[in-house]
């Protein structure tokens, strides 16, 4: 019984651990299609600059509705 609840720890603290990792990376991608740093070929730096806030804002929201999912 031990054990069951020791891989749960594992897994939880895994789960959180690669939910963070892509928060940080959605983040990275969104700041840096507004700032020009990731521009897309073929594609105008006004339209990669709102896809980059959409990524950042939906990023955000979905940070929100998980602490929010947590807690209740």
């Amino acid at each position: 019984m031990g054990s069951d609840s020791v891989s749960s720890g594992v897994n939880k603290l895994l789960s959180l651990i690669l939910w963070i990792t892509g928060v940080l990376v959605s983040l990275a991608v969104g700041f840096g299609m507004i700032s020009g740093t990731l521009p897309v070929w073929f594609i105008p730096n006004i339209v990669t600059s709102i896809a980059g806030w959409a990524v950042v804002i939906l990023t955000l929201l979905s940070v929100l509705l998980g602490i929010i999912e947590k807690f209740n």
